[in-house]
Order: structure tokens, then C-alpha cells, then sequence
């Protein structure tokens, strides 16, 4: 862990180096954000409410996934880029070093600009906070923080079955943003409006309803069912089946020549 935070902080000390598009970049990002946050915003202003959940409710969910997703992305972005290493050749040099590839895949590219992303999401969240009617006791408050959690860790095992895949197709498959740029989007609404085949899929094979939908419910005060507080924790299990797919893949690596 000593030497993960020595890179962090080489590598914050060389985006510090160009400032101005450091903070360009992490405002764009804010920026950007605003704009799933005003279709939220315009949706309830032309309805009261969408399948029972009021406008605060939402916005916890939408803060939740927004939180997971800018955490996930600042910190994984490595495996999201990961089919550049595979194509520049550059994968060669990091097999050759005394360190595991998962470590310096993690800090080859750590994306602090998504600061921004996580501003809007903690703002949003303070927001909605006092203005959703949740009595926040100790079990809410360990929910909503399962939440993040939870989806910081499916949303980091997507990126790392992203670069699985890459082994395979050496270019990266634009598909998988359905399940991480697309869930951001759509996520922002409890996934239960979308109907039953939707919410089955995110459950049982794409496990995004189990930090977003279920916690959620036990949150708002729709269920008493405590279990789906820790449902984020089964979420984390997801990592495994991805990591598998990653070492696989890692196995059958056949350098590009570049």
C-alpha cells in the first residue's frame, strides 16, 4: 500500500504540472454531470413523482451511482484504457517488471479530474439529504455508504472484465459502456421502473440493482427487509468471476509485436 500511495502521489504531482487543463478538464466533468441532473430535475417538474419515488428520493439513488461510478472510474481507469497497452506493446514491458500486472495497470492512469463528477454527486446528495424525509439513523447511514461501496466495486469489476475481453479482441468493445457509461445514465432512477426484465438482468447477471435498487429500498423505508442493506457486499463478489476472466485472458497473452 506504501509504494500504491508513492504513485498516487507522483502522479498527482504530473497532472499538477499542466493546472489549468487539470481544472478545465475537472470542470467539464462537473459540468457534463449537471445535465443527467437536470433531466432528473425536469422530469419531476413536469411530474410529481415517477412510479411513487419523489424527486429527493431519486436524487439519492442518482448521487449513490454517480459516487461509485467517479470513484470507480478515477481509480480503475487504467483497465478502461487497458486495450492501448495491449496494441502500443506496452503490456510487454509490464509483464517483464517485478510487480503483478493488476498493480501497475491501477497506476498506470489514475484520473483525479473526476473530482468533479464527485463534487456534483456530493452536492446533489447534500441536497437530498434533509429533503428526502429518511430518518437517518446509524442503519441508514451504513446503507447509503454500502451503496458507494458496492458500486465502486461492480462498476471496477466491469472495467477489469472490459480489459479481459481485450486479451481476445485487442480492441476494446464498445458495448461494455452499456453497462458502465449506460448504467450511470440510466441508473440515476431506481431500476425498477424499467420492468421486471430489466431489474432480473442488473440482478443476477449484471449485479448493479444489488448497490443501487435494493439498498435503496431499505433506505427510503419501502421494505423493512435489513438484508437489503448488505446486499452491496454480495455485489462485491462480482470481482471474482472478473478477476478469473482477467488472469484467463492474462494467461493466453500473445505479445502484438508493436
Amino acid at each position: 500500500m506504501r509504494l500504491y500511495f508513492k504513485y498516487l502521489a507522483i502522479l498527482f504531482k504530473s497532472r499538477m504540472q499542466y493546472k489549468a487543463s487539470f481544472f478545465m478538464t475537472a470542470a467539464g466533468q462537473f459540468i457534463v454531470s449537471f445535465s443527467a441532473f437536470f433531466g432528473v430535475y425536469f422530469m419531476f417538474d413536469r411530474f410529481s413523482e415517477v412510479d411513487g419515488y419523489t424527486f429527493s428520493e431519486v436524487l439519492i439513488c442518482f448521487a449513490a451511482v454517480l459516487l461509485a461510478f467517479s470513484l470507480a472510474e478515477c481509480f480503475f481507469r487504467g483497465f478502461d484504457t487497458f486495450p492501448k497497452l495491449i496494441k502500443s506493446g506496452a503490456l510487454d514491458r509490464i509483464l517483464l517488471r517485478p510487480r503483478s500486472v493488476i498493480f501497475q495497470v491501477l497506476t498506470s492512469t489514475i484520473e483525479f479530474s473526476r473530482i468533479g463528477r464527485f463534487l456534483q454527486a456530493v452536492i446533489t446528495l447534500a441536497y437530498a439529504i434533509p429533503t428526502s424525509g429518511v430518518v437517518w439513523t446509524f442503519d441508514k447511514v451504513m446503507t447509503l455508504i454500502l451503496m458507494v461501496v458496492g458500486g465502486m466495486g461492480v462498476y471496477s469489476a466491469l472495467f477489469i472484465l472490459y480489459a479481459g475481453i481485450s486479451f481476445f479482441t485487442i480492441e476494446g468493445l464498445e458495448f461494455m459502456n452499456v453497462f458502465t457509461d449506460g448504467t450511470r445514465e440510466f441508473g440515476k432512477y431506481p431500476l425498477s421502473i424499467y420492468g421486471k426484465g430489466i431489474l432480473g438482468f442488473f440482478t443476477y447477471v449484471i449485479p448493479i440493482a444489488l448497490f443501487q435498487y435494493y439498498p435503496f429500498l431499505y433506505l427510503i423505508g419501502r421494505t423493512d427487509n435489513l438484508w437489503y442493506a448488505f446486499l452491496p457486499l454480495i455485489g462485491l463478489v462480482f470481482l471474482l468471476p472478473c478477476y478469473a476472466f482477467f488472469a484467463f485472458g492474462l494467461s493466453r497473452y500473445m505479445s502484438t509485436g508493436s
